[in-house]
């Protein structure tokens, strides 16, 4: 009788053990929303950004894009991008076209990014001279 006590008792502070371990990973909850202030450029060439998210539930290295707003500067066009590993330059676009000339675009897109483990998510601000394709002003934030 003793020995089924002292088995029951060790059983559960295994249980109780075993519970108060940190979950795995995986098991990673969802967070809460978040938003990522961006800015490049000076003057003329001023441009802002922001992307609003949460971490996706059960994900290791995913979050949820709920919202992007950016603004190019008087003299740029500007777009938002995440640093895509599947993408063979490295950067996707979170935006659906870029904000020209000082006009400001919001778009809620709801989408899921994901990127294997090890592998820091990113975001960024990335402004372009309307004469030019190459990125003049970037501003680059984790997530």
């Amino acid at each position: 009788m003793r020995v089924a006590t002292l088995s029951a008792t060790a059983a559960l502070v295994l249980a109780t053990l075993a519970g108060s371990v940190a979950p795995a990973a995986a098991d990673t909850p969802a967070g809460p929303v978040l938003q990522v202030p961006l800015e490049a450029g000076n003057g003329l060439h001023h441009s802002t950004g922001s992307v609003v998210y949460e971490r996706v539930d059960g994900e290791v290295n995913a979050v949820r894009i709920i919202s992007v707003y950016v603004t190019g500067g008087d003299r740029d066009c500007a777009w938002l991008d995440w640093n895509d590993p599947h993408n063979p330059n490295g950067w996707s676009s979170l935006t659906s076209e870029p904000s020209c000339g000082g006009t400001g675009l919001e778009e809620h897109p709801d989408r899921i990014v994901k990127a294997p483990v090890g592998h820091p998510l990113k975001v960024r601000l990335a402004a372009y001279h309307r004469d030019s394709a190459e990125v003049k002003h970037k501003d680059i934030e984790k997530l």
